[in-house]
């Protein structure tokens, strides 16, 4: 095959999927509903250019989108290396393969930034349902900074910019790394707004939409980059790669789909009631193909593409790709279509407003684990993490290999916990009551990270992830031992470091206004807990940890820095129930029940926990840090006491010896004195 033939098989492709996005989304629209191509008497009307160009550039924003993740993703992840390093050490050069596809991603991250903005002006328009002529530019810059829409759009089309300029000026890979996260991470403002956020449980509803997205664009774009790969060889290899992604990719498009659509549906019936059910039907069912179309490349092109015959394979990726890019359409269509549960109910209840979910009733044994809150985010972190630590077990299990059962039940402990607090119906309560919330920081700041250092997770990755087939590719292990031999880490386990970020943000938060703020943000509230866990699992893993990548610090020194971290933790304690100021009033004078007391009151009792509970944990850290720190000693001594007894068998001399040697010619000395 002749690069003519490649390039006319690649318009070809690209013509079909425009043909397909464009006809699947103007024809899912109308029958939808997202579009009604009439005007009803009495209604605004923002008049056919913003009703048709608000779906159509937020289709051509998410093309961008999609494809600069994927190929950003496939020229770091999946494509080998140069074998060179850069300057000064800078890390392995990304190979020729990799270098053009991160250029050309970078093309389209000028097209998404470009959209994005673009999306300001007709979203201004649909909200106000006034024609784009009468949109002002002092209205479109309060949307940019006041709604959440547009600062959707502001800060996507922010983070395709720094990818854009990023793209054209790195060269090792572990740069191409960030720009790919970065790119990831833009994916998902448009999450925060429409459908998901206005549902009634947004914390299953955003965090799923979130995954969807990224899912997606990680499962198209990969496909994409691959499409326009030249070389049999390089295309192997990353097609190897890209399978692993696709069917990881799949299952995570898959459940979140589900969990999204279950909520926005309100009840099964809807599926087949509802033209947005009937629309979710058509969407599913393309997945499903999406899947048969995995399962034949695994089987049948993959082992040709091995075997020097990528034809096979490029035709049945550029079928699977205007496949793709028809789903783009329906999704964008879906995101315009009324939903059976509305987004926007015409009477509202604040509280639910704010909180996502209807205010709890009074506290009870049951309450506190059912019914559930279930977060997607937590809840898909709890099961991938114990899923990924018992097959690694499992395969040092099956290479005749033992792994300690404690730290298997540690780890997996750890994740109880975190699930017990992040998605039970105590989540529920640590919205509305400062006393469940300061419970819920404690273990996520405390438990859970001690527990998930016992478990050395590190450890049990290096040895059981296996290396990749080529060695110019760099594998999850190598990766790995990137991060954990990193200077950031190497600062970061930095004993006075790694306790400043575990104090001065406790401060910090309940000091300021910032836990109000986080509060009444769900992206914000995730946040919140994941640095608790985060720091909480840096702190105790240089205090504790046993996997590799820790700064060694002598004993005495970490028995210190703990009575630091104790001291920190009383004083606050005692702050917070001495203190007559209520934290974040405006959040909980807005979601505080009734039936819970005064807002002081409940103050104190998390003040309370935290000077009390919080000693529990660090007082048996402490026993445990002078235990090790007696056994070192005693190693130590027994190592000098056999370097003496070799020394002396063999008559040789030895460090011991001659200081024992000093101390007696000195006693001497000072005797004849």
């Amino acid at each position: 095959m002749t690069f003519r033939d490649i390039s006319v098989r690649r318009l070809l492709t690209v013509a079909g999927g425009l043909v397909a996005l464009v006809v699947t989304l103007v024809v899912a629209l109308r029958w939808g509903g997202g579009v009604l191509g009439r005007t009803i008497a009495g209604l605004p009307d923002p008049g056919p250019v913003a009703a048709w160009g608000l779906p159509l550039t937020r289709a051509a924003a998410d093309v961008c989108g999609l494809l600069c993740a994927g190929w950003c993703v496939t020229a770091a992840f999946l494509l080998p290396g140069s074998g060179e390093t850069g300057r000064h050490g800078a890390g392995q050069l990304l190979g020729p393969a990799g270098y053009r596809l991160l250029r050309r991603a970078g093309w389209w991250a000028v097209g998404w930034a470009v959209a994005a903005v673009a999306l300001l002006p007709l979203t201004l328009s649909d909200l106000l349902g006034r024609p784009l002529t009468g949109v002002t530019f002092a209205g479109v810059r309060s949307l940019a900074w006041s709604v959440a829409q547009g600062q959707s759009a502001v800060v996507q089309a922010a983070l395709a910019l720094v990818v854009a300029i990023a793209s054209r000026v790195v060269l090792t890979r572990t740069g191409a790394a960030v720009i790919a996260l970065l790119a990831c991470a833009a994916l998902v403002p448009p999450a925060l707004t429409g459908h998901s956020a206005g549902a009634g449980n947004h914390q299953l509803a955003v965090t799923s939409l979130a995954v969807h997205i990224v899912g997606a664009a990680l499962w198209v774009g990969g496909l994409a980059a691959l499409l326009v790969l030249r070389g049999e060889r390089v295309l192997a290899v990353a097609a190897r790669g890209y399978s692993c992604l696709a069917a990881g990719c799949w299952i995570a498009v898959a459940t979140s789909g589900v969990a999204n659509a279950a909520v926005r549906l309100g009840g099964l019936d809807q599926l087949w009631m509802s033209r947005y059910g009937l629309l979710v039907l058509g969407k599913s069912a393309a997945l499903v193909v999406a899947g048969v179309f995995g399962a034949v490349h695994r089987r049948q092109t993959l082992p040709a593409l091995d075997a020097g015959r990528p034809g096979a394979f490029r035709r049945l990726a550029a079928g699977e790709l205007i496949l793709f890019t028809a789903t783009v359409g329906l999704a964008v269509a879906l995101s315009r279509t009324p939903t059976p549960v509305p987004s926007n109910p015409v009477e509202t209840d604040p509280v639910t407003d704010l909180l996502g979910f209807t205010a709890p009733p009074p506290l009870t044994a049951v309450r506190v684990f059912w019914p559930p809150l279930l977060d997607a985010f937590f809840l898909a972190v709890v099961v991938l993490a114990a899923a990924g630590y018992l097959t690694g077990v499992w395969r040092l299990y099956r290479a005749g290999h033992r792994w300690p059962v404690a730290r298997t039940a540690s780890w997996l402990g750890g994740l109880a916990l975190l699930a017990a607090f992040t998605v039970s119906g105590l989540a529920r309560y640590a919205y509305v009551l400062f006393s469940v919330h300061m419970a819920q920081h404690l273990v996520l700041a405390m438990l859970v990270p001690i527990l998930l250092v016992g478990g050395a997770p590190a450890t049990l990755a290096l040895r059981a992830l296996r290396p990749p087939r080529d060695p110019r590719i760099r594998g999850a292990r190598d990766w790995l031992l990137l991060v954990l031999h990193s200077r950031a880490l190497r600062v970061l386990s930095h004993p006075v470091v790694a306790l400043a970020i575990y104090v001065v943000s406790l401060y910090g938060l309940y000091f300021s206004d910032l836990l109000g703020v986080l509060m009444r943000y769900h992206v914000g509230h995730l946040a919140m807990l994941v640095h608790f866990v985060l720091s909480g699992y840096l702190f105790f893993w240089v205090l504790i940890g046993v996997d590799p990548g820790r700064r060694p610090v002598a004993a005495p020194v970490l028995v210190l820095v703990h009575f630091a971290s104790m001291a920190f933790h009383a004083f606050l304690g005692v702050a917070l129930m001495q203190s007559r100021t209520v934290i974040a009033p405006d959040w909980y004078g807005s979601v505080h029940p009734a039936w819970a007391g005064s807002l002081l009151a409940d103050q104190h009792v998390g003040a309370g926990l935290a000077w009390g509970f919080g000693e529990i944990p660090a007082v048996a850290i402490l026993l445990l840090l002078v235990v090790r720190w007696i056994r070192a000693d005693e190693r130590e001594q027994r190592r000098l006491d056999r370097a003496a007894d070799r020394a002396e068998a063999s008559g040789e001399d030895d460090e011991l010896a001659r200081y024992n040697a000093f101390l007696r010619a000195a006693a001497e000395a000072a005797e004849r004195g």
